[in-house]
């Protein structure tokens, strides 16, 4: 049985807080309650209104987050309720009656084009995994139930899942003008009927995923390291906002030559690579002087 843990998070909304669990709380679904009375089906968020500051508590897969009336401030009180969710859950607390009906934050998803004409990205209002996932074909799918159902639409050529959004890249027998509106609308049922994305195997915590991503960052030398954290900060935000990923894969030391594998919008379209390979190679030699011969940029 799990034992869980919570921590504190800050939002854009200085009213409401985050409180982050290190296990899976619901299976897909997305809560928000705005009194005790519409919290009937949730015995966690029930008790949580008998704290007379909060206003509104919404429930997902992986936190809980308050919005407070403002006779309190945040600092004075988030341990304590940090400490009394957790209390609630190690004592096997039930979070959501599941087979009553439950105010569901409604799904949006809308379409963001991307540097590559072939490639979409479909952004929705909540978290869809906690690392990225890429499938080149069907038979990749095995382990990610929405991507193998995107692959029987005949004009999609790649998936790629990364934290809220997918991008997809299309074969050229389609526009995107004629097909756009189906594959959104899609996406959107399929989240909001609340079917599995990835398998359960694949999906992990984002304290998981920082364990799994810490580990593999210690066992690189010292230069990779430094390689990993100027691609961390200074690329991959703008990558993922053009719907791609960029992942270190390798560097050598004798050769000073640096690998890097691009995925999603990135991958398969050559002024994506070029720019992002003389970017990222400009950008290492400035920051690492002496240290990089080239960067080869690897279409995932």
């Amino acid at each position: 049985m799990a034992t869980y843990s919570i921590s504190v998070e800050g939002t854009s909304n200085p009213a409401i807080k985050k409180f982050q669990a290190n296990e899976f709380l619901v299976n897909h679904n997305s809560y928000e309650f705005k009194n005790i009375d519409e919290a009937s089906n949730s015995p966690l968020a029930q008790q949580l209104f008998y704290l007379p500051f909060v206003k509104t508590v919404y429930i997902a897969q992986n936190f809980v987050a308050i919005e407070k009336y403002n006779i309190v401030d945040w600092i004075d009180i988030q341990d304590e309720v940090a400490n009394q969710i957790a209390d609630f859950l190690n004592d096997n607390g039930i979070i959501i009656i599941e087979d009553v009906a439950a105010k569901k934050i409604p799904v949006t998803v809308y379409a963001e084009s991307t540097p590559n004409p072939s490639t979409l990205k479909f952004v929705a209002n909540k978290k869809l995994v906690t690392a990225p996932f890429e499938f080149k074909n069907i038979d990749d799918t095995a382990n990610a139930p929405l991507a193998r159902d995107l692959f029987s639409f005949p004009y999609i050529k790649e998936v790629f899942f990364d934290e809220n959004y997918i991008s997809i890249q299309k074969y050229d027998v389609a526009k995107w003008d004629e097909v756009v509106t189906q594959t959104r609308e899609f996406i959107r049922d399929y989240i909001q009927d609340g079917k599995e994305i990835v398998t359960a195997e694949q999906l992990k915590t984002p304290q998981q995923a920082d364990a799994i991503a810490e580990e593999k960052f210690e066992a690189l030398d010292d230069t990779s390291k430094e390689i990993v954290n100027i691609i961390e900060e200074y690329v991959k935000p703008a990558v993922a906002s053009d719907g791609g990923n960029i992942v270190f894969k390798h560097y050598d030391e004798t050769t000073k030559n640096v690998s890097v594998i691009l995925q999603g919008a990135c991958s398969g379209c050559p002024s994506s690579t070029f720019t992002l390979k003389n970017g990222i190679e400009n950008m290492l030699k400035q920051m690492l002087p002496g240290k990089i011969n080239m960067v080869e940029a690897i279409n995932g």
